[in-house]
């Protein structure tokens, strides 16, 4: 039975290349940092396990042979890609980058988040893909970030995944959203009775197992809204609204918005209603990696430029890490 053979390891991998390259023992040894005689080894290493001398004596020095150079272009493909896997990329330029990135975000982001987005994304990265994944019951987001599925999450559930990763993008006021026709719409507030007994309109939940920050505040004040409509799509709410008399509980955003296209009111929530905090989500596998450090801070940005344009003070962002 013959033995087999040793492997061989990345170390008598680049005395491979340099030796074959320089043609020269001495050489190899000074450029490997390395004295003669540990080159020297692993030469007649390399010699025991290709079965054959890789460098000989030529008229004017040593010379690699016919076997040696045909494995001298995939030592260096393989030393390549070992050094792309061991080594940290250190400048990463979007502007190069090919990379796919994957966000997941509420439907009710996307009429002013994704547009800005989009916009900063194509200038900066213009040869990368974004994919925008919409967040609903179907797609649990703790998965997709762990497997890849998606990069990012955006989202506000009052309370976040500790074992997530976490930055504070910017907080908004509660307000209400009615037609103006609605009959609340001749006041500027409302009251808890005002608003209890109203027709109200409500998103579909989008995340399994995860109130939102409104239900979870009237479930705390133990109180009911009525609610007799419920749409699962953000986008079509202004519109249901603008032809009925039903009333949505949103944020400043994005009642400001809509009630500069269509003829709608705000209307002042009771008193009580905290602010919707938005952040943004990312695993620890993706903790430490340039391109996805850099796309949260493009989401960053994005959202201090809605910010910016509206009637919101701006609000710091901070984040959560987990222990390195």
């Amino acid at each position: 039975m013959s033995q087999q053979r040793e492997t061989i390891d990345t170390y008598l991998l680049r005395v491979l290349d340099t030796v074959l390259t320089e043609r020269s023992v001495t050489k190899a040894a000074i450029l490997l940092n390395q004295s003669q005689p540990a080159i020297s080894a692993a030469l007649r290493r390399l010699r025991t396990i290709t079965g054959d001398p890789l460098l000989v004596r030529g008229k004017n020095g040593m010379v690699p042979t016919e076997h040696g150079l045909r494995m001298l272009e995939p030592a260096r493909r393989a030393l390549h890609e070992i050094d792309q896997v061991i080594s940290r990329q250190t400048a990463f330029d979007p502007a190069t980058s090919v990379r796919a990135y994957r966000i997941a975000c509420p439907d009710y982001l996307s009429t002013l988040f994704v547009p800005t987005l989009v916009s900063l994304f194509r200038a900066l990265a213009p040869h990368a893909t974004l994919d925008i994944h919409s967040l609903g019951p179907a797609l649990d987001y703790e998965v997709a970030l762990e497997t890849g599925k998606v990069d990012v999450v955006v989202g506000n559930w009052p309370e976040p995944p500790e074992q997530l990763h976490l930055s504070n993008l910017f907080a908004d006021r509660i307000v209400c959203l009615v037609s103006r026709r609605h009959p609340l719409a001749a006041q500027d507030a409302l009251s808890v009775n005002d608003y209890l007994n109203a027709g109200h309109l409500a998103p579909t939940p989008y995340s399994v197992g995860q109130r939102g920050a409104i239900d979870l505040h009237l479930m705390r004040e133990r109180l009911k809204r009525r609610v007799v409509v419920t749409l699962p799509y953000f986008n079509l709410v202004p519109y249901v609204l603008a032809e009925s008399d039903l009333l949505f509980t949103t944020t400043q955003i994005f009642a400001d918005h809509y009630v500069r296209l269509l003829p709608l009111k705000v209307l002042s929530a009771p008193p009580g209603f905290p602010a919707m905090r938005y952040y943004q989500l990312w695993h620890e596998r993706t903790h430490r990696s340039d391109e996805v450090r850099w796309l949260r801070g493009l989401i960053a940005d994005a959202a201090q430029r809605i910010l910016a344009n509206s009637s919101l003070a701006g609000q710091s962002v901070n984040e959560r890490s987990l222990e390195t």
